[in-house]
């Protein structure tokens, strides 16, 4: 009944009146009777109305057990909130905060300045906090209202990018000082030798041009170095393919690191000659870094000792050792870093860049390698590199 009640009655009437007319012009009355039953149905198509849609709760949409199920497995650490009492937690803020955070209010967990005013809003918004569970820690919480006294609270960890882009602040200061210290030398001496040419002797003027050389071939070494570091953590993730027997490029780089002046400081010792997949010419910068550090760093007196064999798990192992003045424990995990110099004066005046490790320490974990350093106030120093063999080496020596 409703249906035919929601027909327009006008167009009703125009269909009525076109069927009399049709009837009165002595239109076949079956023509005239298909026209007005046409005309009516399409008048019904029209004005037919969709059913409803059932009513949704709106509060069940947005239930606690909902949101709990949805957010139990996410890595991101996410709570919810309830007038500023934790309601529920997933695994990941238990795991954050600790189990006992729910049924907590939240002010008291966070402590925070920044989470405690973000938490007292009513609309949704962002904060920073530092120190959340370690002091260097650094923790973006975002907040999303979902009525008015629930909230979505969701952790979101920037630790790690803020490491990084202190890495890299750090890493340009320390360049651009251990480029700027050479390159004010050479300006020095160069305007020194272009006010006072006339009044300085031969000997003085060789000695300002012997300075100027020695620094800028200091800048040369350091440019070479960090453009190498560069390259090396360019291709880190990428393997190297080639396969290369180990013993070749061992010798070599340490007859080329110790030269004409320094070959009887070196002893070679060779109890294997491995097959690894590796980059001979990264292999041999490896090498020749640990032998020119042990040549500079060790005993004046006793060789540097190169050894080439394998460890017990079968790995390919070069050893550097030197029988220097050692290395203090606290300074061995800080050796790798870059520009780190245990003694600086004394690095510099030998012209060490401070980059050396750090490029073997890239190189060696490219090749999927160990780095380790031994060594005792006193005694000496042993640097290890373990580098996996090729599958079906026979290692034959």
């Amino acid at each position: 009944m409703s249906m035919w009640q929601s027909l327009p009655r006008t167009g009703v009437f125009l269909a009525l009146v076109t069927f009399v007319a049709l009837i009165a012009l002595r239109i076949d009355p079956v023509i005239a009777m298909s026209v007005l039953i046409l005309w009516i149905g399409s008048l019904l198509i029209v004005s037919a109305k969709p059913s409803p849609k059932p009513a949704t709760d709106a509060s069940k949409a947005f239930s606690l057990d909902s949101i709990r199920d949805l957010t139990e497995n996410s890595s991101t650490p996410i709570f919810v909130t309830n007038k500023n009492t934790i309601a529920s937690a997933n695994r990941a803020a238990r795991k954050l905060l600790g189990h006992h955070i729910v049924g907590q209010d939240a002010r008291v967990v966070f402590r925070q300045p920044e989470a405690i005013a973000l938490l007292g809003r009513e609309q949704a918004g962002q904060a920073i906090i530092r120190g959340l569970v370690r002091r260097q820690d650094i923790w973006k919480i975002s907040r999303q209202t979902l009525d008015a006294n629930a909230a979505v609270i969701e952790f979101i960890n920037q630790t790690a990018e803020s490491d990084i882009s202190r890495a890299h602040t750090d890493f340009v200061a320390n360049a651009s000082h251990e480029l700027r210290t050479p390159l004010s030398a050479i300006i020095g001496y160069v305007e020194t030798l272009q006010e006072a040419r006339e009044d300085l002797d031969e000997e003085t003027t060789g000695r300002f041009l012997d300075t100027i050389e020695r620094e800028a071939q200091r800048m040369q070494a350091l440019i070479s170095d960090l453009m190498s570091l560069s390259r090396v953590e360019a291709g880190k993730s990428e393997l190297p393919v080639e396969m290369v027997k180990l013993q070749p490029i061992v010798d070599r780089a340490a007859r080329d690191a110790a030269g004409p002046d320094r070959s009887e400081m070196i002893e070679l010792e060779f109890a294997a000659n491995p097959l690894i997949q590796g980059d001979p010419q990264q292999i041999e910068q490896v090498v020749r870094n640990l032998v020119d550090n042990a040549l500079k760093y060790g005993d004046e007196i006793s060789p540097v000792r190169v050894k080439l064999d394998l460890s017990r798990a079968g790995e390919a192992r070069v050893t550097v050792s030197d029988k220097g003045e050692g290395i203090a424990p606290d300074q061995i995990p800080h050796l790798t870093r870059r520009f780190y110099r245990t003694d600086p004066g004394r690095s510099r005046a030998s012209g060490g860049t401070g980059l050396g490790l750090a490029i073997v320490k890239h190189i060696v974990e490219r090749h999927r390698g160990r780095l380790d350093i031994d060594s005792q106030l006193g005694v000496g120093t042993n640097v290890i590199i373990r580098l996996p063999v090729a599958k079906g080496d026979s290692q034959a020596n």
